[in-house]
């Protein structure tokens, strides 16, 4: 079982399944919201158990998506796409897993809007958006 929490502990969570497709998204929306960018995970939403929903708050961010974060201490915690016909999976972050995650990056995205100040040298494949 792996587990994870925002930064005060407010909520937190719990995921049954190993972690496998994982991106690092560099568009602007996730690096405003990360203050960099966003390393996630997929995770089916039948596998993921959420605790702390008092403090757990959603930023619709499109009309496609939805950002979950802590009210109390700000954490970036969910990618929820709100399509879940075509998408049955929530994005969790990587950051806020407690302990070994188990996964790698697997692929860089949206890198068109990547930042000025840093470079992507990990050889990892690439798309534009």
């Amino acid at each position: 079982m792996i587990t994870g929490s925002c930064l005060c502990g407010a909520v937190t969570f719990r995921v049954g399944q190993s972690l496998e497709t994982s991106d690092a998204c560099h568009c602007v929306q996730c690096r405003k919201w990360t203050g960099h960018y966003l390393a996630s995970v997929e995770v089916k939403r039948a596998n993921l158990t959420v605790e702390g929903d008092e403090a757990l708050r959603w930023f619709h961010s499109s009309a496609k998506v939805r950002r979950g974060f802590c009210g109390r201490c700000g954490s970036s915690l969910f990618f929820d796409p709100l399509d879940t016909v075509k998408h049955d999976w929530l994005g969790v972050s990587l950051g806020a897993i407690d302990g070994a995650s188990g996964t790698t990056l697997q692929r860089h995205i949206f890198v068109a809007e990547k930042g000025d100040y840093y470079e992507l040298t990990d050889g990892l494949p690439c798309n534009a958006h």
